[in-house]
């Protein structure tokens, strides 16, 4: 390829990146995570958790209302009239039903509300979730395309250097070696920008996954990501993660639904008491009722009501059922204890790494700095003719080098920071998500 064909497909990839940029949307970050929170599959699951969770509530509160049933009990009986599943044929029967004292019942309602309470906290785990994908997916997206730019830019001086090496070596100042680590460098930087490019779209995808936006026209506002706020090692974060965690929060109400449980199963062994009602209108052309009855004492409109008691005094079966339900609970207490302590254990642990990646993160940028001082002295020199081609290619290598570690070092801080924002329940507050 000569350096004129070269140069125009440079110019050429450069006019379709301005283009794409023209037509990309600038979604400032609050913007990009309202626009999560409203379009998430994760969080409609969620929601549809919450809804059934709540559903279960109702069905064991609701059992309090009577249930009203009407029916018929239609058929020809051959001697005395025997009942059809527990009533009397008849032409149209009414039946009421309710617990009217039922201990067992009123825990297992305490347990479904606590079920209730829990998938709700859930919900709020899940809208975290949703704005940590959000914020590091949108924070690496403005990363490469930062990254980008530079390289794109350092692509354009690698392709001056190329033709000036191209032209030494036809003039034979310089070796022919000299122009294939002109094309080493080049390649190098050609392929840093397939792979910024190459995480680019992925990210774009997600994000337009996440948002619902096309994913070629997301384009980031650096100016819309707030300023990490400093985390400071003295700062107890891992005992106020271990308050606010969600985990915890739900780890706790499960266990003290499962007590509520446990509870249920051994008042299922109290005495119980249930309302009933019946009313059943009778027809001697269905059954010869008269001929069971005295003259005149047969009634056509028949009723009942009353309180059916129960007081149960032995089920081993029951008993057995209770035990286990008291493991389980004694079970749920622990999780809830090995939530507390893991949640504060993770919290802890990246804190540490955190105050690690800052000092990493300075040993890189002075790296980078130092490299590009070198480049920019070694350029100065070469222009005075006191240094070599070959001298500059290597300090604009490792400049580029420095610079791509300083961007990854970058972006695992400001992840890290991020994941401790949400542990430690600040992550909404950091966003400027509207209350």
């Amino acid at each position: 390829m000569t350096g004129t064909s070269r140069c125009t497909g440079l110019l050429l990839a450069l006019g379709f990146s301005l283009s794409t940029s023209l037509w990309a949307e600038p979604v400032p970050l609050v913007k990009a995570v309202q626009l999560a929170l409203t379009h998430s599959t994760t969080m409609a699951a969620a929601g549809q958790d919450e809804q059934r969770a709540y559903a279960g509530y109702r069905e064991l509160k609701d059992q309090y209302i009577p249930q009203l049933t009407v029916g018929s009990g239609l058929g020809k009986a051959y001697g005395y009239p025997l009942s059809l599943e527990g009533s009397a044929p008849s032409i149209v029967n009414f039946t009421g039903q309710s617990p009217a004292v039922n201990f067992s019942l009123r825990e297992f309602v305490r347990a479904a509300q606590a079920d209730w309470s829990a998938t709700k906290v859930q919900t709020k785990d899940q809208r975290n979730q949703t704005i940590q994908d959000t914020v590091l997916a949108y924070t690496a997206l403005n990363r490469w395309q930062q990254s980008l730019g530079h390289l794109e830019s350092e692509q354009v001086e690698a392709a001056k250097l190329e033709q000036v090496v191209e032209q030494r070596v036809q003039a034979g100042v310089d070796n022919p070696l000299e122009r294939n680590r002109a094309k080493l460098t080049s390649a190098r930087i050609r392929l840093h920008i397939s792979q910024a490019q190459g995480e680019i779209d992925v990210l774009r995808s997600r994000l337009s996954h996440l948002t619902g936006l096309p994913a070629n026209s997301i384009q980031t506002v650096p100016e819309s990501i707030p300023s990490l706020p400093e985390v400071r090692q003295e700062d107890d974060l891992a005992s106020k993660a271990a308050v606010s965690s969600p985990a915890v929060q739900v780890a706790e109400i499960r266990a003290t639904a499962q007590m509520f449980r446990a509870k249920a199963e051994h008042k299922a062994l109290w005495p119980s008491a249930d309302f009933a009602a019946q009313y059943a209108l009778l027809s001697t052309a269905i059954s010869d009722y008269q001929q069971f009855f005295q003259p005149g004492s047969f009634q056509r409109h028949n009723a009942t009501i009353g309180v059916v008691l129960r007081f149960p005094f032995f089920n081993a079966s029951q008993r057995a059922k209770a035990d286990g339900a008291d493991a389980d609970a004694v079970r749920a207490k622990r999780d809830a204890e090995r939530a507390r302590n893991e949640v504060s254990e993770q919290t802890l642990r990246l804190q540490r790494s955190v105050e690690q990646l800052a000092a990493a993160q300075q040993v890189a940028d002075l790296e980078y700095q130092i490299a590009q001082s070198n480049l920019q002295a070694l350029q100065v020199r070469l222009d005075a003719g006191s240094a070599s081609f070959h001298d500059v290619e290597d300090a604009r290598e490792q400049a580029g080098e420095r610079f791509i570690s300083l961007g990854d070092t970058n972006y695992e801080l400001e992840k890290a920071q991020i994941t401790l924002l949400r542990a430690t329940g600040e992550l909404e507050n950091w966003v400027g998500l509207p209350r």
